[in-house]
């Protein structure tokens, strides 16, 4: 039997929640995890068209791509718009997940997806991440092998130590330590006025950067010398490079050209764009969504194109006096189809349960020609 523990680990390791953007909601947002998924169906979001869809097939699990819970609510109940979305959910015990700008990005994401499908070669992130914004660190303690477990528990405790869907992890190496306490010093451990030598075990635990103050006070209030010996240092995860993505097409096309292939890539009614036509196209920037805060990045990376769901019509100006042309399929076209492939990429993972992506969720846009 799947479980929704199983579906948990697995984004850890696909999308690790910890590499989406700090202002997101990310995670098991309802749910048991020892509850089954073996009924789980995606979607790009939870409307009551895919509610009714998820009650009406028995589902177990619903991987919606955008949180239902975005913002923080104080009631859910009947009286309340989240509260008549989620109580067929919560009634029926349908556990719902969001990877949200975690799967945007990671490797195999959604705008990996976008890249696959216009054939692009030579893909890089178009905004590369910094250490800081991974999200995890590695924090390094010294104590004496005495006080091990007691550190140790203290910082499992203040939250540090979970790798993906593991508790109380840590890493312990003896060793070997010295300090000269000066005159004001009160070492905890021999005499100042001369060296210790003392036993000591290297102690290390990845810590979330949101984790970090609480771990550390955690680490002092625990440790019982003085001056506590400890190091931070940030981890590189290899499925958060970056944001966004650059490539080049293999053969040039015009900007209409290109317009058409996105429009038959990502099955989209309607593409808007910026730019002439005629314009020759190699460099091409892209966004998943609402990515309009990346066309300063796509300019600064010489893109002839910037691909995105939507813009604002200011930033479509901007774009058009910085020379760069913009494709606009739609934010449901730049996502949904990533979504069905995740559905596939599930069912291989999880062979015994049925996995499939809703069949009522529908583009709430709708275009006509006059």
């Amino acid at each position: 039997m799947v479980t929704v523990a199983d579906l948990v680990a697995y984004f850890s390791r696909f999308a690790p929640p910890t590499t989406a953007a700090t202002w997101d909601n990310v995670g098991l947002i309802i749910g048991d995890t020892a509850g089954p998924a073996n009924r789980i169906l995606t979607c790009l979001t939870i409307t009551p068209n895919v509610v009714a869809e998820a009650v009406a097939e028995n589902v177990d699990a619903i991987v919606s791509h955008h949180p239902v819970l975005f913002r923080a609510v104080k009631s859910l109940s009947s009286q309340t718009p989240e509260g008549r979305l989620l109580l067929p959910l919560l009634r029926a015990g349908i556990a719902v997940y969001s990877p949200h700008t975690a799967f945007d990005d990671c490797r195999g994401g959604i705008n990996d997806d976008i890249c696959e499908r216009l054939g692009l070669i030579d893909v890089q992130p178009l905004r590369a991440a910094t250490p800081s914004e991974f999200g995890e660190y590695k924090l390094v303690v010294f104590v004496p092998e005495s006080d091990a477990a007691t550190v140790a528990d203290a910082l499992f405790a203040a939250g540090a130590g979970k790798i993906g869907y593991y508790e109380q992890c840590s890493f312990r190496t003896p060793g070997t330590g010295t300090f000269f306490g000066k005159v004001a010093a009160k070492p905890a451990i021999g005499q100042k006025g001369q060296r210790e030598v003392v036993a000591e075990f290297r102690l290390e635990v990845v810590v979330l950067k949101s984790r970090i103050e609480r771990v550390v006070a955690a680490l002092r209030q625990s440790h019982r010398y003085e001056e506590p010996a400890y190091d931070l240092y940030p981890l590189h995860n290899p499925n958060r490079t970056g944001t966004g993505r650059i490539g080049k097409l293999a053969t040039p096309q015009t900007l209409e050209a290109l317009a058409q292939l996105t429009a038959k890539a990502l099955s989209a009614s309607a593409v808007q764009f910026v730019g002439s036509p005629e314009r020759n196209i190699t460099r091409v920037a892209i966004a998943c969504g609402a990515a309009g805060e990346y066309l300063p990045d796509a300019i600064r990376a010489n893109a002839d194109v910037f691909l995105t769901g939507e813009v604002r019509f200011h930033d479509a100006l901007s774009a058009e006096a910085a020379n760069i042309a913009l494709i606009l399929p739609g934010h449901f076209a730049t996502e949904r189809p990533a979504i069905e492939r995740l559905a596939t990429r599930l069912q291989t993972e999880f062979p015994t349960a049925k996995v499939w992506p809703s069949h009522s969720e529908r583009d709430p846009l709708q275009t006509r020609t006059y």
